[in-house]
């Protein structure tokens, strides 16, 4: 009986990225900023759109689960008043104050994980590098909720 063995060719990304220079403009990343990249205008039209997009989206799922909870709170109300189920709100109660306990201890301490501080470090780091892009992505953003 012969075996056939498979061969598999394996893509180095980092390589093919090399050789394809759209992809390196696009998402090297030493590329540092958008500043670097783009002019002030492209900035505000890519952050504007990205940013309505986003608003837009956040809003209509937003009123999506708001009305998924609330419509989820009437019906347990609904049931828990007709009968069909009972709620213990002493261990309701209980479990929420254990809850803030927990809270309360977790932010005395005020301090971060190391790896978020250094996500958080990072993109703040964008943030700052690209402020023409995140100014036009807010204003965006802003509008696409009221739209």
């Amino acid at each position: 009986a012969g075996v056939k063995e498979d061969s598999f060719n394996v893509l180095d990304l980092a390589e093919y990225t090399k050789n394809q220079p759209w992809w390196r403009k696009v998402f090297a990343p030493s590329s540092g900023s958008s500043v670097e990249k783009y002019n002030v205008a492209t900035q505000l039209v890519i952050g504007g759109v990205t940013g309505w997009c986003t608003g837009f989206i956040f809003q209509k799922v937003g009123k999506l689960a708001a009305t998924a909870v609330g419509g989820g709170f009437f019906l347990l109300q609904i049931a828990n008043h007709t009968g069909y189920i009972k709620v213990d709100w002493k261990l309701v109660e209980r479990d929420v104050n254990k809850a803030k306990q927990q809270l309360k201890f977790h932010s005395s301490g005020n301090k971060m994980h190391p790896e978020v501080k250094s996500r958080v470090d990072e993109v703040i780091i964008f943030l700052k590098k690209n402020v023409i892009l995140t100014g036009g992505f807010a204003g965006g953003f802003l509008l696409g909720m009221v739209s």
